[in-house]
């Protein structure tokens, strides 16, 4: 399908996926509005592009020549779905937009769509890739799974050889991509309500993802287990490899250097370039490892890109700072998987100085994770000093009797650990008094969890009066 001058109404605009796409489009020419329950940043500034923002649905936004795409939350009982139906529409998901605004990259012979996809990382490398890209001045286009700070915004349509897209392999619409350069970060078991034969079928569904495009280039984690077993599994693709100490891509000379790190790249054993990062964690080198060996593989000269690293900030709610107030230092992360979260405190307790400790607030998202990989979050926070455990936030799940915060809590393996109940506000302010200095605060989750940071700094401004 041509996606230009096309009318597209989106159904819960303001997720930051959703967004992302509406505000392409509309750089795109195509005609763009929405609807979502509530304001948000991402609102605003799909309004900044001429996005016509409805807050509310109505059933009277809903035109017969409109493309309408519909966030998964969406039920079928939402009177602009209903409404779409009445006029016989097709209701798009987010995975077909994407697909389609890919398309146009993947079938030039000059352009490169590069996919990042996996487990964890997904977010940073798609959105590193294209700050990298803007840096250098080569006019990416993108869509990604978050705010890059520095360029203000999660989506953008600028050229038409370089695209940088984060896909998602929670629900299994990966597979509809055909991408130049597919990146893979790591493959874990997640979403498994989804995936219910676990490892298989999620390496099954990576199979069909890059069977899509044969003659692409795989670029993947060999130092991550499962995507090593993936590898023995479908070893017929075209892979670059990378690793700290092994593969086609390698780093040497790493050193940590408080919240950063500087190390060299080699190419097959050949040095390609000296990194320095300002964001923190072996995790974090590994994200610009895969980013490097991307870019590099499609042909960029490694003399104009090297010197962007430096100055990337992270992504929006990836170990972000939120604010700092008595000595207290609060960071916000989506970390909402075991693996994810052992990666996020260990880049803390690498980072941090002797007299600061680790305070770790964790909300366990989805009944379905938590029960799922019990056994894996028991003993994920032995990096952090103190851990406060909130209650579950269930995404629209329904309780599963015997999962919850408190026997959580009660299992955890972990010396120093709370359970605090109760609404995000009630939970910020019964953790206030439990803070002291030097303390460096982790919110750890992807639901309501974000906004302890900003909850805690009004009640140390609520104490000072």
């Amino acid at each position: 399908m041509d996606i230009k001058d096309k009318s597209f109404h989106f159904i819960a605009i303001g997720g930051v996926g959703m967004s992302a796409l509406a505000k392409y489009l509309a750089e795109r020419g195509c005609k763009v509005s929405g609807s979502d329950i509530q304001e948000s940043k991402y609102t605003h500034l799909l309004e900044e592009k001429g996005v016509k923002v409805t807050i509310g649905h109505n059933k009277n936004l809903i035109k017969d020549n409109m493309i309408i795409v519909a966030s998964s939350a969406i039920k079928d009982t939402n009177e602009e779905i209903i409404r779409a139906k009445e006029l016989g529409l097709k209701i798009y998901h987010r995975s077909d937009i994407l697909k389609m605004i890919s398309d146009e990259f993947s079938q030039k012979e000059d352009a490169y769509f590069i996919g990042f996809s996996g487990t964890h990382g997904k977010t940073t490398t798609s959105g590193l890739c294209a700050y990298i890209l803007a840096k250098a001045g080569l006019t990416p286009s993108y869509v990604v799974g978050g705010i890059i700070p520095e360029l203000n915004t999660n989506g953008e349509y600028a050229g038409e050889k370089y695209f940088s897209a984060e896909l998602d392999e929670s629900d299994g619409t990966i597979q509809k991509y055909s991408t130049d350069i597919a990146v893979i970060n790591n493959m874990e078991e997640d979403h498994l309500d989804h995936y219910t034969n676990g490892f298989t079928d999620i390496a099954e569904t990576f199979n069909k993802y890059l069977s899509n495009k044969k003659q692409q280039i795989v670029i993947i984690n060999i130092d991550n287990e499962g995507n090593r077993k993936f590898m023995s599994l479908y070893p017929d693709y075209k892979y670059i490899t990378f690793g700290l100490n092994q593969g086609n891509y390698t780093v040497k000379n790493l050193e940590y250097e408080g919240f950063g790190s500087k190390f060299s790249i080699y190419k097959d054993g050949n040095k390609s370039a000296d990194i320095r990062l300002i964001i923190p964690g072996e995790h974090n080198v590994y994200n610009a490892l895969a980013v490097f060996a991307a870019l590099n593989e499609a042909g960029i000269d490694t003399n104009r890109i090297a010197k962007y690293f430096e100055s990337f900030t992270g992504m929006g709610r990836r170990f972000q700072k939120v604010c700092e107030f008595n000595g207290i230092k609060i960071f916000d992360d989506y970390a909402h998987h075991p693996s994810e979260i052992k990666t996020t405190l260990a880049g803390a307790k690498a980072a941090k100085d002797e007299k600061e400790n680790i305070v770790a607030i964790f909300q366990p998202h989805r009944y379905t994770r938590l029960q799922s990989l019990w056994n894996d979050f028991r003993h994920a926070f032995s990096d952090a000093d103190r851990l406060i455990i909130t209650d579950v936030y269930s995404a629209g799940e329904d309780i599963i009797n015997g999962i919850n915060s408190e026997k959580f809590n009660n299992e955890v393996v972990h010396n120093n650990h709370y359970y605090i109940s109760g609404d995000i506000e009630e939970c910020a302010k019964k953790i206030y008094p439990l803070l002291k200095n030097n303390d460096i605060v982790i919110t750890l989750g992807a639901g309501t969890v974000t906004q302890i940071g900003k909850n805690l700094l009004e009640e140390s401004k609520k104490a000072k009066v």
